[in-house]
């Protein structure tokens, strides 16, 4: 079955959880792993963030769009292009602790962007209980997330739940990915903060193919690192990663 909730603070357990955060978690966790950093550790807020510190880590987040005081950088995807370390610490508003609750509660989880949308949707093919988890922004619901949930499925086979098909129907009243992100709410943020150059790169459609998955949770702290190429979930999916 596939299945669509649309906040993350209603995440479920489920046999591959899909955290969708397009503006911009999810965006910015992508490429990281695409640019060639080793592993992303995804905090619950700024303050667990900061704990976190530590010779090999950049630290990343924003409050309210902007990049957070004292960060080394914000949540726009393109500054993560160039890795400076091994590892990326980064916490947002509503991507990261969507992330944090599907990490305790499902066998598998993976993170998608339009960035990545055909390298995920091609993992998830044959899966059998998949759950499309929109991040949502502020505690509503958010059109850029909705649409590619509806996008990945309309990609994969087999049953939906209404949930999943209202999602179809919203990705299929936008002619292109810019036109619903631009339409969000989380645009008028961005723009807010002089950040619209995100709008536009979040907008550009499989363009990696580094698909983001949870490897591990350390003191609550998700750990999301770059899946093999050409292994389905369906074949990866083996129980929840235990707390190191």
């Amino acid at each position: 079955m596939i299945d669509v909730t649309f906040l993350g603070t209603d995440v479920r357990p489920a046999g591959t959880a899909v955290i969708i955060d397009v503006l911009r978690a999810t965006s910015t966790i992508t490429l990281a792993l695409s640019s060639g950093y080793e592993r992303v550790l995804v905090a619950g807020s700024i303050e667990e963030a900061e704990q976190l510190r530590a010779p090999g880590r950049v630290l990343a987040g924003e409050v309210r769009c902007a990049r957070a005081p004292g960060f080394d950088l914000g949540n726009s995807p393109e500054e993560t292009l160039q890795p400076r370390a091994p590892e990326l610490v980064l916490a947002t508003t509503n991507g990261a602790p969507a992330i944090v609750a599907a990490a305790a509660i499902a066998d598998e989880v993976l993170a998608a962007s339009l960035l990545n949308l055909d390298a995920v949707a091609a993992r998830l093919a044959g899966t059998d209980d998949v759950l499309l988890v929109c991040a949502g922004t502020d505690g509503r619901v958010s059109i850029e997330d909705v649409y590619l949930a509806g996008r990945l499925s309309a990609a994969l086979d087999g049953p939906r739940s209404d949930a999943a098909r209202i999602a179809e129907a919203v990705a299929a009243s936008y002619p292109t990915s810019r036109d619903a992100l631009e339409a969000s709410a989380g645009a008028v943020g961005l723009r807010r903060e002089g950040l619209e150059s995100d709008i536009a790169f979040c907008a550009q459609e499989s363009i990696v193919d580094a698909v983001p998955q949870l490897t591990a949770t350390i003191d609550a702290v998700a750990v999301l690192t770059r899946a093999p190429a050409g292994v389905p979930a369906a074949a990866t999916s083996a129980g929840a990663p235990t707390d190191t």
